[in-house]
């Protein structure tokens, strides 16, 4: 019984919080504090402190530490597969479903309009990360970083994740404060 529980709280929230992680918090609240009785309100709040804390998606790591704390492992694994559920099922059907229709002219359309779309989003992205950056690295670590990773990335082929890690490691080395 625990198990469908624990499924029922986490599955409800994925189908209804639309927006993701911060826009489901208050619907597990509701599910794990006033439905079930498994935390209470002070509980929930360093639980998702705590959560917070730590680096992926909210929802994801809330599921997994109160189906933990519910069930062992199983309730995390039962937790975390509640949560992903809604979104991994629409993403199958909206992607057999553009797939049936990808020949078609509006689907076409569609994605030749998505695509400058992206670009642009992404744009916006890099510019706000290289105005973070300088702005708390300087410029010269800035361009040292962009250099460098450009040749590794695109001349040397060096797996990204290799980059990513070297970054993080010559801020720690170099820009720690």
């Amino acid at each position: 019984m625990i198990y469908w529980q624990i499924f029922v709280a986490f599955f409800i929230p994925g189908i209804v919080g639309y927006g993701g992680g911060p826009a489901s918090i208050p619907l597990v609240e509701n599910e794990v504090v006033g439905r079930f009785g498994w935390m209470s309100v002070n509980e929930f709040s360093e639980m998702l402190a705590m959560a917070n804390a730590l680096p992926g998606p909210i929802a994801t790591k809330m599921a997994g530490f109160i189906g933990y704390e519910q069930a062992g492992i199983l309730g995390a694994a039962i937790g975390v597969s509640a949560t992903v559920a809604p979104s991994l099922f629409l993403m199958i059907v909206l992607l057999n479903l553009l797939n049936k229709f990808k020949g078609s002219p509006r689907v076409k359309t569609m994605t030749s309009l998505i695509r400058p779309t992206i670009g642009i989003l992404l744009g916006v992205i890099a510019y706000q990360f290289f105005q973070t950056s300088y702005s708390s690295a300087g410029i010269i670590h800035t361009i040292l970083l962009i250099g460098l990773s450009f040749v590794l990335l695109e001349k040397v082929k060096v797996h990204p994740a290799f980059v990513i890690a070297g970054s993080l490691a010559y801020g720690a080395l170099f820009l720690g404060r």
